[in-house]
């Protein structure tokens, strides 16, 4: 742990005018507020705050950020007020720390509400100013290096889960590279233990081989260079285990089939001589066509720049390189922080970028928690494509992206009136996927409206959740006419004329707020014809016969996916398991057959309606499909069925389809809960030397 002089040394040396007496007291005071608190570790507590401030100290963030650091639990797990605070450090501390300051966990949450909640204030706080997010950032990654000292596994996991899916990705977002790899690498350690031991394990075993092969390859990269003239700094290293993960997973390959394990860095002194340093390699060694990337022309949204390759070495080996300026390479380790970093005269930034404008509409947008989670990591945590406006605006989209995503990007109006539209000039269907560099004309119309079946083929979080909120509007005012209908008969029953005053008295009776919310209500069979009327004129219901006695057609509903009671059946082309995108297949003489959105069945134009659907939360799990090639050896059967046994997964069919020496092809029918469920089983698979390969089918 930093001691209180070693910190203040470390601002004092990047910026000689700090107040050396404001360090000293937010030292102090942490460590007076947070007394005898210890951490799970057995450390004192505010060693939490110190070392946070320590890492703050080592992006050369400005005097105030680092004081916030000191600060940033002592709100919510000491006696401190953000009052005390403002009078002792001032309104711009005081409004970080508020800004950093985790919500009080309310047990009546479920943990996807109280992670959306905890989101929701997050974002607010960032809009305002990002260095709450960069303090921020750093309270999770010390957290997470302490991880390991939490006794329970489902609570190690559950924070594991939520850095994953939102920390890591905020931190790539703003460019904090080093933040994003170190975060993955400790959640993958926690929530894949057996996938992580796996392939660190083959990473030290290949480092054993192979000896010293990663300084060899980057001495002759530099000594090319340097006999082209130029002057540079090469450094190479293993690739990231969790990228060798994600990209098993992603690609449905084993740990022998990555063959770019390799990575290697080139830093120059001006982009010019990247250009250069680009054209040697190229000359020297072959190039992998489709894999180099110019990101010195065309930045990332995070600001990121540099320049991608890869290239075939000796004995058909391929390695990456990239290549960027020192500059460059400080900006993208270190991102938003590089920016904020304390220069001598320096302008910081006004904290507010479009990306975070984007969240904050997403928020807006959401209905519930689980629309915001979703949203948020769908705009957050995807790769990205460039696609201009006719008149040359360029905007950023995830991969997949549709001329609709690319209407909401430009401005949520346009989304939402967008009737078709033209790709370089061409009429294309709405749903056609946008290319790198794609010039794109919405045509719209100010009578239309956003339609359900376009959530079939978005992929940005605010495009749907700009269509939901549409569709719920439609909805809501489509169930207020039904209401405003059975209103107006339940009016005519009652003795004498129902004026304004006596409405407003039984909104208050109902605890509504108003006139149209009184209308869903009924429409909607939230209330009944008895409650109505004694909210309008009490004592007016006795004598009458129970709700349930009154003709059914007199009840509105509002259903959402399948209307209560028809029958549906789950396709056995494609197996859909909760998680997947689905739709329903409605043909005549026939029940609802339920299809994943990418069954080939769908793609080869059945003739049947399509019915927009969701997976009700009280889904309790649904049989999955694989296909997995086993060595012909003793034993493997039995590994491939302990996979399953360890990951709580039961075998329903198993059928051995094809001998084809050495290997042994097994379909298998298994209960998995969801889609995570099955997909940590196939990553369990292709990590078994006993699997050649496993996919879903």
């Amino acid at each position: 742990m930093l001691r209180q002089y070693e910190l203040v040394e470390r601002v004092l040396a990047y910026d000689p005018d700090a107040d050396e007496a404001v360090l000293n007291r937010a030292y102090v005071y942490t460590v007076q507020r947070h007394g005898t608190q210890k951490r799970a570790s057995g450390d004192p507590y505010f060693s939490h705050p110190v070392e946070v401030a320590g890492l703050m100290t080592e992006l050369k963030l400005d005097q105030d950020t680092v004081v916030t650091a000191l600060l940033h639990d002592t709100v919510e797990d000491t006696l401190a007020t953000i009052e005390e605070i403002e009078r002792l450090f001032g309104p711009d501390v005081a409004r970080l720390v508020d800004g950093v300051t985790k919500l009080s966990k309310i047990e009546t949450l479920t943990e996807n509400e109280r992670a959306a909640e905890n989101l929701r204030k997050f974002l607010l706080a960032m809009s305002e100013d990002l260095r709450v997010l960069l303090v921020k950032l750093a309270d999770r990654l010390h957290n997470m290096r302490t991880l390991h000292f939490i006794k329970s596994t489902d609570k190690r996991k559950r924070i594991a889960r939520e850095t994953m899916d939102i920390y890591a990705p905020l931190a790539e977002r703003v460019g904090m590279y080093e933040y994003m790899r170190e975060m993955q690498l400790l959640a993958f350690e926690q929530l894949e233990p057996e996938a992580y031991a796996t392939i660190t394990g083959r990473l030290a075993a290949i480092r054993s081989d192979e000896g010293g092969q990663v300084d060899a390859i980057a001495l002759e990269v530099k000594k090319a260079l340097a006999e082209a003239g130029l002057k540079v700094e090469v450094s190479g290293r293993e690739k990231h285990p969790y990228s060798i993960w994600k990209k098993m997973a992603e690609r449905h390959v084993s740990f022998e089939q990555i063959t770019d394990i390799m990575a290697f860095r080139v830093l120059t002194d001006s982009a010019a001589d990247c250009y250069k340093a680009l054209g040697v390699l190229h000359q020297t060694w072959q190039m992998i066509p489709g894999r180099f990337k110019d990101y010195v022309s065309t930045p990332k949204m995070n600001g990121y720049r540099s320049l991608h390759t890869a290239l075939i070495y000796r004995n058909s080996m391929r390695v990456e390189v990239q290549i960027k300026t020192h500059e460059m390479h400080r900006t993208n380790e270190y991102g938003l922080a590089a920016h904020w970093a304390y220069k001598q005269g320096g302008v910081q930034p006004d904290g507010q970028v479009g990306w975070v404008r984007d969240l904050l509409e997403i928020l807006d947008a959401s209905h519930d928690a689980e629309e915001l989670l979703e949203h948020t990591k769908l705009a957050i945590y995807a790769d990205r494509i460039f696609a201009f406006t006719p008149k040359g605006s360029l905007f950023q989209l995830p991969k997949g992206a549709t001329p609709i995503d690319f209407a909401f990007a430009v401005h949520t109006d346009l989304g939402a009136q967008a009737v078709g539209a033209k790709i370089n000039g061409r009429h294309v269907p709405l749903r056609t996927q946008l290319g790198n560099g794609d010039v794109v004309e919405i045509i719209r119309s100010r009578t239309s409206e956003p339609q359900l079946s376009w959530l079939g083929f978005v992929v940005t979080g605010k495009a749907r959740a700009a269509i939901r909120r549409s569709v719920r509007m439609k909805e809501r005012a489509d169930i207020a006419a039904i209401g405003q209908r059975l209103y107006e008969e339940i009016v005519e029953r009652l003795p004498g004329k129902i004026g304004k005053k006596a409405l407003k008295e039984a909104l208050k009776r109902l605890k509504l707020t108003d006139e149209e919310d009184l209308m869903v209500a009924i429409g909607s069979a939230k209330i009944d014809d008895r409650q109505v009327m004694e909210a309008l004129v009490p004592g007016s219901a006795e004598g009458l016969p129970d709700e349930d006695q009154w003709p059914k057609q007199r009840r509105a509903i509002a259903v959402r996916g399948l209307t209560p009671g028809m029958a549906f059946q789950l396709a056995t082309c494609c197996h859909p398991v909760p998680g997947d995108r689905i739709v329903g297949l409605r043909q005549a003489g026939k029940g609802v057959e339920v299809h994943s959105i990418d069954c080939m069945t769908l793609a080869s134009g059945v003739d049947a309606d399509w019915i927009d659907l969701s997976w009700d939360a009280r889904t309790d799990g649904a049989v999955g499909h694989l296909r997995a090639e086993l060595y012909n050896r003793p034993g493997t059967l039995a590994e491939m069925a302990g996979i399953f046994a360890l990951n709580h997964a039961n075998v329903v069919n198993l059928e051995m389809t094809q001998r084809d020496d050495p290997f042994h092809t097994y379909e298998v029918d298994l209960e998995v809960r969801d889609l995570a469920h099955l997909t940590r089983i196939v990553s369990a698979l292709r990590g078994s030397d006993a699997v050649a390969q496993a996919d879903r089918i």
